[in-house]
């Protein structure tokens, strides 16, 4: 079977993309690749702590691969950076690139250059899956996760650290898409088909960043 490392985000649709994969009977799941803030010690763009990122991995039962970056960081510098990550998922046996993305033509575009000539061959597991179509079949199968990060330019702050879930999708203006593909939203999961377990997290402070509204999770007790 062929050996594929998987872009984890925190979010539902890398969430996703997990369980999609595991159904296939020609891949086996090595890892979640996560970039980090190095100096915020969270995952970058979603906000979310390394700690909940650490248990996302634990309860999928995978190990995960935290790549720090600089914050500011610049383009070359991330490319870079990724080079050397693709380079060393090589030399430990890895053969493709799973990535959660379902529309953009310009960012697959840019994964697949990104890969070209490392060895790795890129995977799209959800590509063109109708998005609205989506969000129901995840929360059919026991996806659940939190709004963590708002795009305040496209979308109220109000619906930052609420469930996703029905009432979230329904409330909606039109032109946002119900996965938050163009970065309206982003996500934590917290349960779902990909996880042996349900995590326990707690809210924290919402705060408001470049443009951005971050509502804060922590484990439960931690």
């Amino acid at each position: 079977m062929k050996r594929v490392l998987l872009s984890w985000s925190s979010g539902k649709d890398s969430a996703w993309s997990l369980h999609v994969l595991r159904q296939r009977g020609d891949l086996e799941l090595v890892g979640l690749l996560t970039t980090t803030n190095s100096a915020a010690a969270r995952v970058a763009m979603h906000g979310v702590r390394e700690s909940v990122l650490e248990a996302q991995a634990e309860a999928a039962g995978l190990p995960l691969w935290k790549v720090p970056l600089p914050a500011p960081c610049p383009c070359d510098t991330y490319r870079s950076i990724m080079l050397e990550c693709c380079a060393q998922a090589v030399r430990d046996g890895v053969e493709a690139f799973a990535f959660g993305d379902l529309f953009l033509a310009d960012i697959r575009e840019y994964r697949e250059d990104l890969l070209r000539g490392t060895g790795l061959e890129p995977v799209f597991p959800l590509w063109l899956a109708p998005t609205a179509d989506l969000t129901r079949q995840m929360l059919r199968a026991g996806v659940r996760a939190r709004v963590v990060c708002v795009d305040s330019k496209q979308l109220d702050r109000g619906f930052v650290g609420r469930e996703f879930d029905e009432s979230f999708l329904n409330q909606l203006p039109h032109g946002v898409d119900p996965c938050g593909e163009r970065g309206e939203f982003h996500t934590c999961v917290y349960a779902g088909p990909m996880f042996r377990y349900p995590l326990k997290l707690e809210a924290g402070e919402v705060v408001d960043r470049d443009g951005f509204v971050f509502a804060d999770l922590e484990l439960a007790g931690g």
